[in-house]
C-alpha cells in the first residue's frame, strides 16, 4: 500500500507526494495519467457477495441499492484485483458514454 509523505497546495489543486512499494507502482503498467487514490478506510458503504448455481459456483459482487442511481446496465465494465496480505480489493471501471451493442 501506498501513503502520502507530503502535500502542498498551488493555484491549480494539490500537489501529492507518495511512497509506494516497487510492486505498488508495477501494478500502474507505466500509466501515470488518470490516476484515481482510493483508501481502504473510505469502503464504508456495506454490501454483500451472492452465490448462485449447483455448490455456490457462481458469486456475485452486488452493487449496493444506495449506489445504483443514474447507472445503466448494459455497459461495458473493467475489474482490477489488488491483492495485499490481509485483503482483497476489487475495482470496477463503468464507462458512462459506451453503451454495448
Amino acid at each position: 500500500m501506498a501513503s502520502v509523505v507530503s502535500s502542498k497546495r498551488n493555484g491549480e489543486g494539490v500537489i501529492v507526494e507518495m511512497q509506494m512499494s516497487d510492486t505498488e507502482a508495477l501494478r500502474l503498467n507505466g500509466h501515470l495519467d488518470n490516476i484515481h487514490v482510493v483508501a481502504e478506510q473510505a469502503a464504508c458503504i456495506p454490501t454483500n457477495i451472492s452465490l448462485r448455481g449447483k455448490n455456490d459456483a457462481t458469486k456475485y459482487l452486488l452493487i449496493p441499492k444506495s449506489l445504483r442511481q443514474g447507472m445503466v446496465f448494459n455497459n461495458e465494465v473493467r475489474c482490477q484485483k489488488l491483492d495485499t496480505d490481509s485483503k482483497t480489493i476489487f475495482v470496477y471501471v463503468i464507462d458512462k458514454a459506451k453503451q454495448k451493442q
